[in-house]
């Protein structure tokens, strides 16, 4: 396969991989890399730098140096995009091939094409979901399970969900693609082959190419963004403005920047997101040696009506409104049992309140992680908006956070119990084993997983450890109750999984597990050593 000058591809060239693996893309990926990767590393460090400013008792408050942004009432983002005006519900999910025809059949407005956290970033996995992605616009994707000989096509009739794509975070690189010797960033490897291979496709079905960009840590990480989207572009002849990007809030730092945030992506923006996982889980990396007032209770006991969460959606909707963007809340994540309805019965329930308090807060669409979940979601938002496609003119003028607001996680109701120990063990190490063997969407008791349930799952153990926590009964947890625990749970999951068990992958996970939750120094992302451990 030929590559621009400086581009080496090291991994394996599969079946019409030459279909994405272009001169044309590589060039343009080559482009963003030399342009963009040393500015990215940049911003790394800086997070590096803030982070050890919180190690040693420092705090997040709102910038003082961008108050002019927060105070100019004048500036307003992009209107909505063709395709993105209505997204009362959104599906997510990894870019399989079963997913991808599931996703845009299944009734919701968007669907979150997943290369980042529902997703395991393999080589194959990487190029065969852009693959798919092509095939989809082309609408020639088909696909049939070889374990029950059913087939899945797009449908006929009816309206496919618009496609958002989440590329990996700044944090992620691509090993498999060198740029002048050295890894490109897997945040601009993902974003460059779809937006090569699909902007016009988009464009030709009327609507456009947009992404959702996960994990930032501040406004600065949104002008990179920014200035990547103008120069792929400018390259391929396209006019500015064409991308739109809606922001996930997924971490504590970038609650502060909301606004900073959508101003760095005005003209290609398209509203921010509440997550939940992520969110917690950066509560937990940034506050981790902080002591008892920043320990979080299990992770199943923190529900979105938490003060400091509350909090943190309250801005999320008043700060979008006000500059007129979109308002996503949270996923649902709950997977339906076929075999028991009681489950069911009780889980919905959830969902549905869980929906009502976000319509009923001023969000204008919602995630899910099923199908199934989809004609819920839509109800409670359908009794809302009624046949408006979003309430962004509800400003929300109500609301005020203060920085204290959004720190006060002492005031989080809930205990930390053996059962909550064992659960984060047990679900990290069942993710993990999954995860390392390819797939990084994982139903796990009735919940579908993802990597930030394992990311928030070993962060508590970890930090429970540092800081010496006792569980609800008194005893402690130490580096040798965490062992003890992970090898009774181990146990458990052979048992129950019998000849389905994969000894070589549980082994892999129970290494990696030990190493982000038993060393003193805290990993600050656990995909990043498990990526190495891939081919």
């Amino acid at each position: 396969m030929a590559a621009p000058e400086g581009v080496e591809i090291t991994g394996p060239l599969h079946e019409r991989y030459d279909e994405i693996l272009t001169p044309e893309a590589l060039t343009l990926l080559a482009g963003l890399q030399r342009e963009f990767g040393a500015r990215r590393e940049e911003l790394l460090a800086k997070r590096a730098e803030r982070q050890e400013m919180l190690s040693k008792g420092g705090t997040l408050d709102f910038l003082p140096e961008t108050a002019g942004v927060r105070t100019d009432d004048s500036w307003r983002v992009a209107d909505p995009a063709p395709g993105l005006v209505d997204r009362r519900v959104e599906i997510t999910g990894p870019t399989d091939r079963k997913m991808t025809i599931n996703a845009l059949n299944s009734g919701a407005k968007v669907w979150l094409a997943d290369f980042e956290d529902a997703n395991t970033p393999l080589w194959n996995n990487m190029i065969e979901g852009q693959l798919n992605l092509r095939d989809a616009l082309d609408r020639t994707i088909d696909f049939t399970d070889p374990k029950s000989g059913k087939s899945y096509a797009l449908k006929a009739d009816g309206e496919l969900a618009t496609i958002v794509v989440r590329p990996r975070g700044w944090h992620m690189q691509e090993k498999h693609l060198l740029v002048d010797g050295r890894p490109m960033s897997g945040s601009l490897f993902d974003f460059g082959l779809y937006f090569f291979h699909s902007a016009r496709r988009q464009l030709a079905k009327g609507k456009g190419p947009y992404f959702y960009l996960p994990k930032m840590e501040s406004h600065l990480e949104a002008r990179l963004w920014n200035d990547a989207f103008n120069f792929a572009q400018d390259e391929l002849g396209i006019p500015r403005g064409t991308i739109r990007a809606t922001v996930l809030i997924e971490t504590i730092p970038a609650a502060f920047e909301m606004e900073e945030i959508l101003y760095e992506l005005r003209d290609h923006s398209a509203g921010l997101n509440a997550g939940r996982w992520d969110y917690l889980f950066s509560v937990i990396k940034k506050f981790r040696d902080r002591g008892p007032a920043f320990v979080l209770p299990e992770r199943n006991a923190i529900t979105m009506t938490a003060p400091f969460m509350r909090a943190y959606t309250e801005l999320l909707v008043r700060t979008c409104h006000k500059r007129g963007a979109h308002a996503i809340g949270g996923m649902a994540a709950f997977i339906p049992s076929r075999r028991d309805e009681e489950v069911n019965k009780i889980a919905l329930e959830k969902v549905r309140a869980d929906k009502t308090r976000e319509s009923g807060d001023g969000f204008d669409g919602s995630w899910v992680a099923h199908p199934d979940l989809v004609p819920v979601c839509r109800e409670v938002f359908d009794g809302v908006l009624g046949d408006r496609p979003n309430q962004r003119d509800r400003l929300r003028e109500d609301v005020s956070v203060s920085a204290a607001d959004l720190l006060s996680v002492d005031k989080t109701p809930g205990e930390i119990t053996e059962t909550g120990l064992r659960n984060n063990i047990d679900v990290a190490l069942r993710y993990l084993a999954t995860w390392l063997n390819g797939s990084g969407a994982v139903a796990i008791h009735n919940l579908m997983e993802d990597a930030a349930t394992a990311e928030i799952s070993r962060s508590q153990v970890w930090q429970w450890i540092y800081n010496g926590v006792e569980l609800s009964d008194g005893t402690k947890v130490t580096k040798e109750l965490v062992e003890r625990i992970l090898g009774e749970e181990l146990a458990q999951i052979r048992t129950e999984l019998g000849d389905a068990y994969n000894e070589p992958r549980y082994d892999q996970a129970v290494t990696l597990f030990k190493q982000v939750t038993l060393a003193d120094e805290y990993s600050e992302f656990l995909t990043t050593p498990a990526y190495q451990q891939m081919p």
